[in-house]
C-alpha cells in the first residue's frame, strides 16, 4: 500500500503510517530498529532495494532522506516536505517512508526525521554516497547508534580512509570493511591450521579499492609484520600471500567468485569467496549494534604505515622483565660492585704493617 503526501508534516506522516497498518490488518508494530538512509535521487532506488531485502532479516522502519536542490533563488528560501509512505508488500517486512526535502528544510532534516523514529528502538544511519567526513557530528548521524558509510563510493577512497581514522567515533563503520569479512575469516582459519610464525604479508587488489587497504592494515595490526600492498587488474581483492617459517600461505581469487587456498604441505582447496551484494552487507552490519573495536584498530593503523618494518608494540615495551632478564641485571650489578669492594681487602695489610712497626 502506498500513500503520497505533498507539502506535509511529520505529524501527518505518522497518521498515514497508522492508517496504512490498519488498512492492511496489522495495527501492531513489530519492527526492531529504524534505518535512516541519506542519499540522492540517483541512488535512492538501489539503496531502498537493498534495505528492503535486508529487512527480511531485520524488520525495520526505513526512512529515506532525499535532499532536493532548488533550481531558482526563490525556491531556496521556501521549505517543503513531500513524503511517500509504503506499508505491506510494497515495503518488504517493515515500513518505508521516502522523504523529499526542498529549500531550507534541507538544513533541518533531523527535525523531520526525529518524530518518525521508532520509540525505544536503536537507530542506524547509512550514507550510500556523499557521506560526511565526520558522521558522528552530522545532525542525522547524531541520532544514530551506528553510522554506516561506504568509502568505495568516494572520489578519493584512500584519502577518505585517512579522514575516517582522524574523525572516528565508536559506532562508525564502513561497507568497505564489511566486504572483507569472508577474507578475514578464511585467513584466520588458515593460520589456525599451522604452528608457524608469519614473517611478511602481501595483499593484492585493484587500484582505488579501500577494502584492500583495510585488509592490509588489519593484517599489519594483528600480526605485527610488514605488509606490502600491490596492484592487480581486479576484480576487487584478488589475493593474499603470507610468508611463514613453514612456507607460504596463499589465498588467491582471480575471478571474483572462487578462491584457492594453498598451504605448504597440504593439497590446494577451493573456497567460495564471491563478491557480495549491498543488501548482504547491510544485513551483516545490522546484526550488531555495538562499536566495532577491530575495525577501529585497523583503521587507526594508518595507510601510510603499510610496507614499513614492524615495530615493537608498546605493550611489550612496558612489559615487566622476565626472570632471565632479572638474572642478567643482577649479574651486571654484581660485576659493577666488585671494583668498589676491592679496596676494603687492603685494610688487613695496613694493620699488619703497623704491628710490625710497633714490634720494632
Amino acid at each position: 500500500m502506498k500513500i503520497d503526501l505533498t507539502d506535509t508534516t511529520s505529524s501527518k506522516i505518522n497518521k498515514a503510517l497508522v492508517q496504512g497498518r490498519r488498512a492492511i490488518g496489522t495495527p501492531a508494530v513489530g519492527m526492531v530498529l529504524t534505518l535512516v538512509i541519506v542519499t540522492d535521487e540517483e541512488n535512492a532506488y538501489d539503496s531502498l532495494k537493498a534495505a528492503s531485502e535486508a529487512s527480511r532479516e531485520h524488520p525495520s522502519r526505513t526512512l529515506v532522506v532525499i535532499k532536493r536542490a532548488a533550481r531558482s533563488p526563490r525556491d531556496r528560501t521556501t521549505s517543503r516536505l513531500d513524503a511517500e509512505v509504503r506499508v505491506g508488500a510494497d515495503a518488504g517486512t517493515g515500513e518505508t517512508v521516502i522523504l523529499r526535502l526542498y529549500g531550507e528544510g534541507i538544513n533541518h532534516a533531523q527535525s523531520v526525521v526525529l518524530p518518525l523514529l521508532l520509540p525505544d528502538a536503536p537507530v542506524v544511519a547509512w550514507w550510500p554516497v556523499n557521506a560526511p567526513l565526520d558522521p558522528a557530528k552530522d545532525p542525522l548521524g547524531a541520532l544514530a547508534q551506528r553510522r554506516v558509510t561506504d568509502t568505495y563510493a568516494a572520489e578519493q577512497p584512500i584519502h577518505e580512509l585517512t579522514a575516517r581514522a582522524e574523525a572516528y567515533h565508536p559506532g562508525d563503520t564502513d561497507l568497505a570493511w564489511t566486504r572483507i569479512t569472508p577474507w578475514r575469516s578464511m585467513l584466520a582459519a588458515a593460520l589456525d591450521q599451522v604452528t608457524c610464525k608469519v614473517t611478511s604479508v602481501q595483499v593484492e587488489g585493484e587500484e582505488f579499492n579501500p577494502s584492500c587497504e583495510l585488509l592490509a592494515m588489519w593484517l599489519a595490526d594483528r600480526l605485527d609484520v610488514p605488509v606490502k600492498r600491490t596492484l592487480s587488474a581486479g576484480p576487487g581483492l584478488t589475493g593474499v600471500r603470507m610468508e611463514t617459517t613453514c612456507g607460504p600461505i596463499v589465498l588467491d581469487r582471480a575471478d571474483g567468485s572462487l578462491a584457492t587456498l594453498s598451504i605448504q604441505g597440504q593439497p590446494d582447496r577451493a573456497v567460495a569467496l564471491k563478491r557480495r551484494e549491498v543488501a548482504e552487507l547491510i544485513a551483516e552490519e545490522l546484526r550488531r549494534l555495538d562499536p566495532d573495536d577491530t575495525y577501529a584498530s585497523a583503521l587507526k593503523y594508518g595507510v601510510d604505515r603499510l610496507g614499513e618494518p614492524a615495530e615493537r608494540p608498546e605493550s611489550l615495551r612496558d612489559e615487566k622483565p622476565s626472570d632471565d632478564t632479572k638474572e642478567e641485571a643482577a649479574s651486571k650489578a654484581a660485576a659493577s660492585e666488585e671494583p668498589e669492594k676491592a679496596p676494603a681487602k687492603k685494610a688487613p695489610a695496613k694493620k699488619t704493617a703497623a704491628k710490625k712497626a710497633a714490634a720494632k
